[in-house]
């Protein structure tokens, strides 16, 4: 079954009524019928920069304890391909939460991914495959 990545952009809009992006990670959300897969470090990064509110933080954990997303294991095994992927591209920065994406849709041959970072773009997974961006 195809399933999408999901990046904490969409994650952080869709609890934040603020965000830029809120109505369009909405529409998402409420539109997709494909499992969404994450990592631990996308949901850590979203519950970081939703520290401003508690209650926004409670509801996403509420969310995420329904079933919304898939969480998968960065396993140690992982952190030289992660360790990789930061030094190939230490230019735009990437961060370690993209890094597990990108190591996540290698691992699970996923090619299309939510995001509102431009830089999912650039990154290529390891058959040098473009993301497909399903939130643009």
């Amino acid at each position: 079954m195809q399933k999408i990545l999901i990046d904490s952009g969409p994650l952080i809009a869709l609890f934040d009524a603020d965000d830029k992006h809120h109505k369009k990670a909405v529409g998402f959300i409420k539109g997709n019928r494909l499992p969404l897969v994450t990592t631990l470090a996308s949901l850590t990064e979203t519950l970081h920069l939703l520290d401003f509110n508690r209650n926004a933080q409670i509801d996403f954990l509420d969310w995420i304890s329904k079933g919304a997303i898939e969480v998968h294991n960065i396993d140690i095994t992982a952190f030289n391909r992660l360790r990789d992927l930061t030094i190939k591209y230490k230019d735009l920065p990437m961060d370690f939460a993209d890094a597990c994406l990108v190591y996540l849709a290698e691992e699970l041959n996923i090619t299309k991914i939510a995001t509102v970072d431009r830089d999912f773009s650039i990154y290529r997974i390891k058959n040098k495959k473009k993301f497909e961006l399903a939130l643009s």
